[in-house]
This record gives C-alpha cells, sequence and structure tokens, in this order.
C-alpha cells in the first residue's frame, strides 16, 4: 500500500515539501500537547525560536534588495509588518493551520486551536523545520510563496504593527532614551501562562498590558502607552 503524506495539502499550501516530515510533525506540536502526553518528548517551542531569527534574516534581506533607497528605520518598520505576529497568526489562518496543530485538551476547550498566538508560533516552528530540512533554500521558497505578497501591501504607516518600535523611535527622539519594559505578573499554568507587562518612559509616563507571551504582552503596553502619549506623539 503507498504512503499517504497527512501532510501533502498543507505542504502544498506553504510551497515547500518536507524531506524528513518528522520536523513538519514536530513543528505542529503545541507544548499544551507535549505537557497532556507522556510519550512526547518535544514541541514545536525551539524550532519556534529558530523560525523567528530564519524568517527576520529573510525578510531583512529581501526588503535589502527590494528597497535600495529605504533607510534602516524604515527597513526596520516594513520587516516588523510583514513578520508581526498579527501578521503571522492572519497568514496561519488562511493556512487553515488550526486544523492541524496537535493541542491539549484543556488548550483545546480555550479556544486555543484558533489563538492567534499560537497560530503565529506554529508557522514561525514550520519555517524553523523547514531551515533545518532544507537550509536556506526551502525558506526562501515559504517566504516567496507567503510573505512576499504582502510587500505590495505594505502601509504607509511604516510603524503599523510594530508598537514597540513606535514607541522606541518616539522615545529616543523625545529623551535620547528608550522605554523600559517590566514583567508584572504571571498568571496560569506553564502550558497557558498570561503575563502582565508595565513599560516606562524616560518622563515617568506608564502603562500596561497583558498577552499570552511576553512579546505580546510588550506589544500591548507600548500600544496603550502611545495612546496615553497622544497628540505629543
Amino acid at each position: 500500500m503507498p504512503f499517504r503524506n497527512p501532510y501533502a495539502a498543507l505542504e502544498k499550501r506553504i510551497g515547500y515539501k518536507f524531506r524528513r516530515k518528522r520536523l513538519l510533525e514536530r513543528a505542529l506540536v503545541h507544548r499544551s500537547f507535549r505537557f497532556e502526553s507522556p510519550d512526547v518528548s518535544e514541541d514545536n517551542q525551539r524550532l519556534e525560536f529558530l523560525g523567528d531569527a530564519v524568517l527576520g534574516f529573510a525578510a531583512a534581506a529581501h526588503l535589502y534588495e527590494r528597497f535600495g533607497d529605504s533607510n534602516e528605520g524604515v527597513l526596520t518598520a516594513f520587516r516588523s509588518q510583514i513578520s508581526s505576529g498579527e501578521a503571522l497568526a492572519a497568514i496561519a489562518a488562511e493556512l487553515d493551520l488550526g486544523d492541524h496543530v496537535r493541542i491539549g485538551k484543556g488548550e483545546e476547550r480555550s479556544g486555543g486551536r484558533q489563538r492567534p498566538s499560537n497560530l503565529a508560533d506554529c508557522l514561525e516552528a514550520i519555517i524553523g523545520g523547514a531551515y533545518i530540512d532544507g537550509g536556506n533554500r526551502a525558506v526562501q521558497k515559504i517566504f516567496k510563496k507567503l510573505f512576499v505578497p504582502l510587500i505590495d501591501s505594505l502601509s504607509g504607516d511604516v510603524w503599523e504593527g510594530n508598537p514597540k518600535g513606535k514607541l522606541q523611535e518616539y522615545s529616543q527622539r523625545q529623551w535620547k532614551s528608550g522605554p523600559r519594559y517590566r514583567v508584572k505578573s504571571t498568571r496560569g499554568p506553564a502550558h497557558a501562562t498570561t503575563f502582565e507587562v508595565v513599560v516606562t518612559l524616560p518622563d515617568g509616563t506608564s502603562a500596561t498590558g497583558s498577552g499570552a507571551s511576553k512579546q505580546q504582552a510588550e506589544c500591548k503596553a507600548a500600544r496603550n502607552a502611545l495612546r496615553e502619549i497622544g497628540p505629543r506623539e
């Protein structure tokens, strides 16, 4: 009986066919599934870490070549737009990635299969797995299929989708010093932690934000700080 590839449709949508299917399979394992499954020893967190860096490099290289007249700040902002958590989650949703993720029962009941942060993390893990499987050539195939189309629709507001970058730029311009972020509290079990972060500007202005990851909470805190600044910004 011929081998049936359960990931054939997904691979077609992402633009890359894995030689080592185990890497793609691992990229689809949420930490909550490993936590609830004694026979599962690995989840996608390490691949996510790698994928985040690999995607950042792929985006930077492409933008550097495409926008030869743009300065570092604009390129950084563009990179943030196409590799932000929101952009990743939107792409993952279009891929129906939530249908393929293996998650724990508690995470399933709380809507984790379609949670944007989970979808974004999973897509980054796939990119990390692709890098291990096929190197930069594999990553470029995925980037061309999923991310290059976003570049044509980049916003005129170069900081859209990057509140941390916008707040950093404002703070450096005003006081020659950046904002400070501090984790105020964490709640919930290890596989479903909620972070609360406080950001403080050099003039004492502060704001808080919460999210499923430290990065997400920092972004929300920065966005709330920008609202506090208002017209001054």
